[in-house]
């Protein structure tokens, strides 16, 4: 294969499928991960022809089937360029008194354990070779933190404090390290976090105009096409309705 490989975590809808089409358009070959096989399935139709595809199916809170699956990649498909650490979520929305523990176990299992079970996976290969670029999507919920969201902000505090240590640890190889940290994003983000109640889920982005996935994937486009000297370290990118985690103003 001639062309770059990238690959995408939580591929299967947001932020991380609009970065695996974008990508794609810049010749990418595309490696994406998700849960749901229908969803793969049906990105493959939309990704240009000239790329090739390779879909995999696994949890990454599952450790022995992450790193059996990319243990085992095809020798064609090894030489991950680009790692997108996308995969992730909220559950919940609780005061500390009243969480729950599967919900506080789903988030750190996910946003934290499987961004470090991927990362274990696919980083040897990037520091054998000394190329590469990893970019975690972290959250605004990463760098403050809000009323009910404790055990999410912790865990999105945990993403920066490890893509800082990363990007420490790799510096001698010549690696890429990138945090991209988004504010209010309409995406099934919200829906997954109040457990398909949809009146509350698009509440939250009403009377405003939110991120699109899209938005994060084109701050992605321009973070891998920057010339080799150059690395886009950490950004937040916000709405422009939204000043802060908790400040959003609905009368614009």
């Amino acid at each position: 294969m001639e062309n770059k490989i990238a690959l995408v975590t939580g591929a299967t809808s947001g932020i991380g499928k609009a970065c695996a089409l974008t990508l794609a358009k810049l010749g990418y070959n595309i490696i994406a991960t998700g849960r749901r096989a229908d969803r793969l399935k049906e990105l493959a139709a939309e990704l240009p022809n000239e790329v090739e595809y390779l879909p995999l199916v696994f949890d990454v809170r599952d450790r022995e089937k992450v790193l059996d699956i990319l243990g085992a990649l095809p020798e064609e498909w090894k030489a991950i360029d680009v790692l997108i650490n996308n995969a992730g979520n909220a559950h919940g929305l609780d005061p500390i008194q009243n969480g729950s523990l599967d919900d506080w176990d789903a988030m750190m299992d996910i946003n934290v354990k499987g961004l470090l079970y991927v990362s274990k996976a696919i980083i040897p290969g990037m520091t054998k070779r000394k190329s590469g670029i990893i970019i975690n999507i972290g959250s605004i919920a990463g760098k403050e933190v809000y009323p009910n969201g404790n055990v999410y902000c912790g865990s999105k505090h945990a993403v920066d404090a490890i893509t800082n240590g990363m990007r420490i640890d790799l510096n001698p190889f010549g690696l890429k390290v990138i945090a991209i940290h988004p504010g209010l994003v309409e995406t099934e983000f919200s829906l997954v976090r109040f457990k398909g109640d949809e009146k509350r889920s698009e509440s939250v982005y009403q009377g405003f105009e939110p991120l699109l996935a899209q938005d994060i994937a084109d701050i992605v486009e321009f973070a891998v096409t920057r010339p080799p000297h150059v690395v886009i370290a950490d950004v937040v990118v916000l709405p422009t309705a939204q000043a802060s985690a908790t400040i959003v103003n609905k009368e614009l």
